[in-house]
């Protein structure tokens, strides 16, 4: 399970699964948090969303490995991403 990941890559996917991974992690917080952005949009946030929380997962000593693994840490990383951008834009 301790495999090598490189700065582009998720443990236990390759490239192509994290790019699927941050488009489902990044529709999942965007349909959570009511916000409406693109497919791209969408790819950035959740492999964004997929460093914060393999971050926060590895601070709280939590193991995650997989496609199911990545994609709740990444969810949760892009829901924390979108909040907090969400209370620093001014509302309207």
């Amino acid at each position: 399970m301790d495999q090598p990941v490189g700065i582009m890559g998720m443990p236990g996917v390759g490239f192509f699964g994290m790019l699927v991974i941050g488009f489902i992690a990044g529709y999942i917080a965007e349909r959570a948090m009511n916000r409406d952005h693109g497919l791209f949009t969408n790819i950035l946030v959740g492999i964004a969303g997929s460093f914060v929380g393999g971050t926060l997962a590895g601070l709280l000593n939590f193991q995650f490995y997989g496609f199911l693994g990545n994609l709740i840490v990444a969810t949760a990383g892009a829901l924390l991403i979108l909040w907090v951008f969400g209370k620093a834009r001014p509302a309207n």
